[in-house]
Protein backbone atom coordinates (compact mmCIF):
# COMPACT_ATOMS: atom_id res chain seq x y z
CA UNK A 1 0.00 0.00 0.00
CA UNK A 2 1.32 3.35 -1.14
CA UNK A 3 2.04 6.44 1.43
CA UNK A 4 -0.48 8.44 -0.38
CA UNK A 5 -3.13 6.19 -0.33
CA UNK A 6 -2.35 5.81 3.27
CA UNK A 7 -2.19 9.61 3.76
CA UNK A 8 -5.74 9.46 2.25
CA UNK A 9 -7.28 7.15 4.59
CA UNK A 10 -6.17 9.06 7.72
CA UNK A 11 -7.72 12.55 6.61
CA UNK A 12 -10.90 10.59 4.80
CA UNK A 13 -11.49 8.45 8.08
CA UNK A 14 -12.74 10.84 10.73
CA UNK A 15 -14.26 12.68 8.14
CA UNK A 16 -16.43 9.82 7.27
CA UNK A 17 -16.48 9.17 11.02
CA UNK A 18 -18.52 12.59 11.77
CA UNK A 19 -20.99 11.74 8.75
CA UNK A 20 -21.70 9.04 10.24
CA UNK A 21 -22.41 10.34 13.67
CA UNK A 22 -24.13 13.39 11.63
CA UNK A 23 -26.22 10.29 9.84
CA UNK A 24 -27.16 8.61 13.64
CA UNK A 25 -27.84 11.98 15.39
CA UNK A 26 -30.72 13.27 12.88
CA UNK A 27 -32.93 10.39 13.44
CA UNK A 28 -32.38 10.18 17.44
CA UNK A 29 -33.30 13.96 17.25
CA UNK A 30 -36.72 13.30 15.16
CA UNK A 31 -37.57 10.36 17.59
CA UNK A 32 -37.16 12.59 20.39
CA UNK A 33 -39.62 15.44 18.49
CA UNK A 34 -42.03 12.42 17.18
CA UNK A 35 -41.75 11.33 21.21
CA UNK A 36 -42.37 15.06 22.69
CA UNK A 37 -45.25 15.61 19.66
CA UNK A 38 -46.94 12.47 20.43
CA UNK A 39 -46.91 13.71 24.19
CA UNK A 40 -47.74 17.33 24.22
CA UNK A 41 -49.01 17.87 20.22
CA UNK A 42 -52.30 18.19 21.41
CA UNK A 43 -52.04 20.39 24.24
CA UNK A 44 -49.63 22.55 21.92
CA UNK A 45 -52.51 22.50 19.72
CA UNK A 46 -55.44 23.42 22.19
CA UNK A 47 -53.01 26.42 23.10
CA UNK A 48 -52.01 27.81 19.59
CA UNK A 49 -55.83 27.47 19.02
CA UNK A 50 -56.89 28.93 21.94
CA UNK A 51 -54.64 32.00 21.37
CA UNK A 52 -55.57 32.97 17.50
CA UNK A 53 -59.06 32.22 18.43
CA UNK A 54 -58.90 34.76 21.07
CA UNK A 55 -56.70 37.34 19.05
CA UNK A 56 -58.68 37.01 15.75
CA UNK A 57 -61.87 37.38 17.60
CA UNK A 58 -63.55 34.32 17.34
CA UNK A 59 -63.72 33.67 20.74
CA UNK A 60 -64.89 36.78 23.11
CA UNK A 61 -61.55 38.33 24.20
CA UNK A 62 -63.37 39.81 27.62
CA UNK A 63 -64.47 35.90 28.37
CA UNK A 64 -61.19 34.27 26.71
CA UNK A 65 -58.47 36.36 26.63
CA UNK A 66 -55.58 35.28 24.69
CA UNK A 67 -52.89 33.57 26.32
CA UNK A 68 -49.89 36.03 26.24
CA UNK A 69 -52.65 38.78 28.42
CA UNK A 70 -52.62 35.47 30.51
CA UNK A 71 -49.10 35.06 31.14
CA UNK A 72 -48.57 38.67 31.27
CA UNK A 73 -51.06 39.20 34.14
CA UNK A 74 -49.09 36.38 36.01
CA UNK A 75 -45.76 37.75 35.50
CA UNK A 76 -47.14 40.73 36.82
CA UNK A 77 -48.78 39.49 39.77
CA UNK A 78 -46.01 37.42 40.32
CA UNK A 79 -43.02 40.02 40.18
CA UNK A 80 -45.25 42.55 41.80
CA UNK A 81 -45.38 40.60 44.83
CA UNK A 82 -49.37 40.30 44.78
CA UNK A 83 -49.84 36.73 43.73
CA UNK A 84 -46.78 35.39 46.30
CA UNK A 85 -48.53 36.37 49.62
CA UNK A 86 -51.48 33.98 48.07
CA UNK A 87 -49.05 31.46 47.19
CA UNK A 88 -48.25 31.36 50.29
CA UNK A 89 -50.93 31.46 52.84
CA UNK A 90 -52.73 28.52 49.87
CA UNK A 91 -49.08 26.16 50.52
CA UNK A 92 -49.22 26.67 54.01
CA UNK A 93 -53.39 25.98 54.31
CA UNK A 94 -52.58 22.59 52.17
CA UNK A 95 -49.55 21.52 53.51
CA UNK A 96 -50.86 21.41 57.13
CA UNK A 97 -54.03 19.80 56.29
CA UNK A 98 -51.87 17.63 53.82
CA UNK A 99 -49.32 16.58 56.88
CA UNK A 100 -52.07 16.02 59.08
CA UNK A 101 -53.88 13.45 57.04
CA UNK A 102 -50.39 11.80 56.31
CA UNK A 103 -50.00 11.60 60.01
CA UNK A 104 -52.99 10.37 60.59
CA UNK A 105 -54.30 7.91 57.91
CA UNK A 106 -50.84 5.94 57.13
CA UNK A 107 -50.86 4.53 60.84
CA UNK A 108 -54.35 3.79 61.11
CA UNK A 109 -54.28 2.22 57.73
CA UNK A 110 -51.68 -0.03 58.51
CA UNK A 111 -53.11 -0.55 61.52
CA UNK A 112 -56.59 -1.09 60.21
CA UNK A 113 -55.40 -3.22 57.48
CA UNK A 114 -53.51 -6.19 59.73
CA UNK A 115 -56.00 -5.94 62.35
CA UNK A 116 -59.53 -7.26 61.21
CA UNK A 117 -61.28 -6.86 63.88
CA UNK A 118 -60.62 -3.25 64.04
CA UNK A 119 -61.23 -2.52 60.21
CA UNK A 120 -64.41 -4.67 60.63
CA UNK A 121 -65.58 -2.25 63.83
CA UNK A 122 -64.65 0.73 61.76
CA UNK A 123 -65.72 0.45 58.25
CA UNK A 124 -68.71 1.41 58.31
CA UNK A 125 -68.21 4.56 60.16
CA UNK A 126 -65.76 4.80 57.62
CA UNK A 127 -67.55 4.37 54.91
CA UNK A 128 -70.72 7.16 55.77
CA UNK A 129 -68.06 9.70 56.43
CA UNK A 130 -66.31 8.69 53.60
CA UNK A 131 -69.80 9.22 51.18
CA UNK A 132 -70.51 12.80 52.97
CA UNK A 133 -68.84 15.46 51.10
CA UNK A 134 -66.24 17.88 52.78
CA UNK A 135 -68.23 20.59 51.20
CA UNK A 136 -71.42 19.54 52.53
CA UNK A 137 -69.71 19.70 56.29
CA UNK A 138 -67.58 22.94 55.98
CA UNK A 139 -70.86 24.54 57.29
CA UNK A 140 -70.77 22.39 60.14
CA UNK A 141 -66.86 22.80 60.77
CA UNK A 142 -67.43 26.97 60.04
CA UNK A 143 -70.06 26.25 63.23
CA UNK A 144 -67.90 24.90 65.34
CA UNK A 145 -64.26 26.38 64.49
CA UNK A 146 -65.47 29.73 63.14
CA UNK A 147 -64.24 31.42 59.55
CA UNK A 148 -60.81 31.61 60.81
CA UNK A 149 -57.87 29.34 59.73
CA UNK A 150 -58.67 26.19 61.54
CA UNK A 151 -61.89 25.31 59.50
CA UNK A 152 -60.28 25.79 56.09
CA UNK A 153 -57.77 23.35 57.20
CA UNK A 154 -59.69 21.08 58.81
CA UNK A 155 -62.31 20.96 55.58
CA UNK A 156 -59.00 20.14 53.28
CA UNK A 157 -58.02 18.00 56.18
CA UNK A 158 -60.99 15.58 55.97
CA UNK A 159 -61.07 15.28 52.32
CA UNK A 160 -57.68 14.32 51.91
CA UNK A 161 -58.05 11.79 54.73
CA UNK A 162 -60.27 9.27 53.19
CA UNK A 163 -57.99 8.66 49.97
CA UNK A 164 -55.12 8.22 51.82
CA UNK A 165 -56.59 6.21 54.43
CA UNK A 166 -58.39 3.63 52.14
CA UNK A 167 -55.91 2.85 49.52
CA UNK A 168 -53.28 2.15 52.79
CA UNK A 169 -56.10 -0.48 53.89
CA UNK A 170 -55.97 -1.69 50.95
CA UNK A 171 -52.19 -1.92 49.94
CA UNK A 172 -51.80 -4.00 53.50
CA UNK A 173 -54.53 -5.79 52.30
CA UNK A 174 -53.40 -7.07 48.84
CA UNK A 175 -49.61 -7.71 50.02
CA UNK A 176 -49.09 -11.50 49.02
CA UNK A 177 -49.67 -14.22 51.95
CA UNK A 178 -47.88 -16.34 50.64
CA UNK A 179 -44.57 -13.84 51.53
CA UNK A 180 -45.71 -13.30 54.60
CA UNK A 181 -46.09 -16.77 55.75
CA UNK A 182 -42.85 -17.54 54.39
CA UNK A 183 -41.22 -15.10 56.39
CA UNK A 184 -42.97 -16.66 59.37
CA UNK A 185 -41.69 -19.91 58.50
CA UNK A 186 -38.16 -18.28 58.68
CA UNK A 187 -38.28 -17.42 61.80
CA UNK A 188 -39.23 -13.20 61.19
CA UNK A 189 -40.97 -11.89 64.09
CA UNK A 190 -44.59 -9.87 63.57
CA UNK A 191 -42.01 -6.56 63.42
CA UNK A 192 -39.63 -7.87 61.50
CA UNK A 193 -42.95 -9.50 59.04
CA UNK A 194 -44.10 -5.87 59.14
CA UNK A 195 -40.95 -4.09 58.52
CA UNK A 196 -39.41 -6.53 55.58
CA UNK A 197 -42.87 -7.64 53.58
CA UNK A 198 -46.38 -5.92 54.90
CA UNK A 199 -44.69 -2.18 54.66
CA UNK A 200 -42.89 -2.30 51.43
CA UNK A 201 -45.56 -4.06 49.42
CA UNK A 202 -48.07 -1.68 50.79
CA UNK A 203 -45.52 1.35 49.52
CA UNK A 204 -46.98 1.64 46.01
CA UNK A 205 -50.84 2.05 47.20
CA UNK A 206 -49.87 4.44 49.81
CA UNK A 207 -48.71 6.49 47.29
CA UNK A 208 -51.64 6.21 45.02
CA UNK A 209 -52.73 7.54 48.39
CA UNK A 210 -50.66 10.29 48.70
CA UNK A 211 -51.18 11.59 45.40
CA UNK A 212 -55.18 10.93 45.07
CA UNK A 213 -54.92 13.18 48.71
CA UNK A 214 -52.57 15.96 47.20
CA UNK A 215 -55.42 16.86 44.02
CA UNK A 216 -57.99 16.48 46.53
CA UNK A 217 -56.20 18.98 48.95
CA UNK A 218 -55.78 21.35 46.05
CA UNK A 219 -59.87 20.84 44.98
CA UNK A 220 -60.64 21.55 48.30
CA UNK A 221 -58.18 24.54 49.00
CA UNK A 222 -60.08 26.36 46.37
CA UNK A 223 -63.43 26.01 47.74
CA UNK A 224 -62.30 26.80 51.22
CA UNK A 225 -60.77 29.78 50.01
CA UNK A 226 -63.66 31.11 47.60
CA UNK A 227 -65.95 31.11 51.21
CA UNK A 228 -65.09 33.79 54.20
CA UNK A 229 -61.43 34.40 52.69
CA UNK A 230 -59.38 37.22 52.01
CA UNK A 231 -55.96 35.52 51.38
CA UNK A 232 -55.55 32.97 49.36
CA UNK A 233 -54.91 31.78 45.86
CA UNK A 234 -58.45 30.49 45.30
CA UNK A 235 -59.76 33.74 47.01
CA UNK A 236 -57.30 35.84 44.04
CA UNK A 237 -59.96 33.96 40.97
CA UNK A 238 -62.87 35.14 42.82
CA UNK A 239 -61.63 38.30 43.68
CA UNK A 240 -60.20 38.96 40.07
CA UNK A 241 -63.66 37.17 38.83
CA UNK A 242 -65.49 40.26 40.27
CA UNK A 243 -63.45 43.16 39.50
CA UNK A 244 -63.71 41.94 35.95
CA UNK A 245 -60.02 40.86 36.02
CA UNK A 246 -60.40 38.45 33.68
CA UNK A 247 -56.42 37.78 32.88
CA UNK A 248 -55.89 37.91 36.47
CA UNK A 249 -58.62 35.15 37.07
CA UNK A 250 -57.19 32.78 34.33
CA UNK A 251 -53.44 33.54 35.50
CA UNK A 252 -54.60 32.28 39.11
CA UNK A 253 -56.23 29.09 37.77
CA UNK A 254 -52.93 28.50 35.73
CA UNK A 255 -51.11 28.98 39.01
CA UNK A 256 -53.30 26.67 41.22
CA UNK A 257 -52.87 23.40 38.17
CA UNK A 258 -49.33 24.24 38.09
CA UNK A 259 -48.96 23.95 41.71
CA UNK A 260 -50.72 20.44 41.15
CA UNK A 261 -48.68 19.27 38.87
CA UNK A 262 -45.72 20.26 41.08
CA UNK A 263 -47.30 18.15 43.96
CA UNK A 264 -47.74 14.55 41.61
CA UNK A 265 -44.75 15.07 40.22
CA UNK A 266 -42.69 15.38 43.33
CA UNK A 267 -44.67 12.23 44.62
CA UNK A 268 -44.36 10.18 41.54
CA UNK A 269 -40.42 11.27 41.98
CA UNK A 270 -40.42 10.16 45.56
CA UNK A 271 -42.08 7.07 44.62
CA UNK A 272 -39.77 5.72 42.49
CA UNK A 273 -36.79 6.69 44.51
CA UNK A 274 -38.56 4.34 47.20
CA UNK A 275 -40.13 2.07 45.28
CA UNK A 276 -37.51 0.88 42.65
CA UNK A 277 -39.09 -2.01 41.89
CA UNK A 278 -42.63 -0.88 40.75
CA UNK A 279 -42.95 1.86 38.50
CA UNK A 280 -45.68 4.33 39.13
CA UNK A 281 -48.18 5.59 36.91
CA UNK A 282 -48.21 8.68 35.56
Amino acid sequence: MSLQHIDRSVVIGPQNGKAGERREWLPRTLSRAGGFLSRYGLLLAFLVLWQVSSRAGWLNPAVFPPLDAILGALWRGIVGGALLDDIAISLQRSGIAFAAAVAVAIPLGLFMGQVRAVESALDPILQLFRQTSALALYPVFILLLGLGEASKVFVIFWATLFPLLLNTIGGVKEVDAKLIEMARVYGASRLTVFRRVVLPGAVPSIFVGLRLSATTALLLLIASEMIGANKGVGFQVMNAQYNFQIPLMFAAIVLLAFMGLFANYALVFLQRRLCRWSEPVN
